[in-house]
């Protein structure tokens, strides 16, 4: 099933969320490459026609322009979850922050970029060492009791980060990078993951696990792994190597890439809903095909083994 109950929201939220850094284009920030507003426009409401009900975003995807987008061109039915705490300045430095004032600025702008009077589901985007999170968690709670925000959740967080923030307000979600890579920061919640909406992002290792990236692509300037320090050539050249081995173990199977990638996320913990940064209609279709395709939780776990027997062979 593409889309599933859940009782907490009080309706159906589809288990293949978009990923909104795809539609940062030529803003700039945290994205992936070219998007121009028709692409955008065209992309948003392919999305939505295709069942896609749950959309993710944040402030620092394209300075701010991929919530326009959303704002512009995405159904108020929809199901919309943007985030707090990586601001910039006019310069376009990144700022990482939780101060409270930064906070319920960057609330702010984000209502009036996304067009809305209350926002679905709000997070907050990372922790912030040198603030304590039950400070900006009192700045939200306040707007979420004047209804600008449905529900509040900590995206990338930890424990004891939660153990604070529910002092303050009750936290419904949490979301966190996952993949066959990372699995670490699920593993710190264990199974505390499912009294929560949990969700994860980096699904692909930003495409990465889709075999799309090899060692001589280029990203042009809008593309954050042109530049950015967490694209390590020599890491990404050692998960190529990876994924090489990975496909000829499951060729076999007949099991897809998208389709391993998919289905170990969605079986992990009990994920909800998983983010894909999709760029086309036929991504779109791509992923919901091979969800669409049963697979065992018994045969993934052997396949899992037999990729991890291989790549550290």
């Amino acid at each position: 099933m593409l889309l599933q109950d859940i009782p907490l929201f009080k309706r159906s939220l589809s288990r293949l969320g978009f990923g909104g850094a795809s539609l940062s284009g030529e803003g700039g920030g945290y994205g992936f490459g070219k998007m121009d507003e028709q692409m955008a426009e065209t992309l948003i409401k392919d999305a939505w026609e295709m069942g896609i009900n749950l959309f993710d975003t944040a402030p620092i995807y394209g300075f701010g322009l991929s919530e326009e987008r959303l704002g512009r061109y995405l159904p108020k039915e929809a199901f919309l979850i943007t985030k707090s705490g990586v601001d910039w300045h006019p310069n376009m430095r990144v700022n990482m922050s939780n101060d409270p004032k930064v906070t319920e600025k960057m609330l702010l702008a984000s209502l009036k970029r996304l067009k809305r009077e209350q926002i679905d589901l709000y997070m907050i985007h990372w922790p912030d060492a040198s603030v304590d999170i039950r400070r900006p968690l009192e700045v939200l709670a306040k707007y979420q009791e004047k209804g600008a925000i449905q529900h509040l959740g900590l995206c990338n967080s930890h424990p004891e980060d939660l153990k604070k923030a529910k002092e303050i307000a009750y936290v419904s979600s949490l979301q966190s990078e996952l993949n066959i890579y990372q699995t670490k920061a699920f593993d710190l919640f264990e199974s505390d993951w499912k009294n929560f909406f949990s969700m994860a992002w980096g699904t692909f290792d930003k495409g990465i696990l889709t075999g799309r990236v090899t060692t001589d692509r280029k990203f042009d300037s809008t593309d954050a792994r042109s530049w950015a320090p967490w694209w390590s050539k020599k890491e990404v050249a050692r998960k190529i190597e990876q994924v090489e081995k990975i496909s000829e173990v499951i060729k076999d199977e007949g099991i897809s890439l998208t389709q391993l990638a998919l289905h170990f996320n969605l079986n992990y913990f009990g994920v909800n809903s998983t983010f894909i940064g999709f760029k086309s209609r036929n991504d779109i279709l791509e992923a919901q095909q091979a969800f669409l395709k049963p697979m065992a939780e018994n045969k993934l776990q052997e396949i899992i083994k037999n990729c991890s027997d291989q790549t550290d062979s």
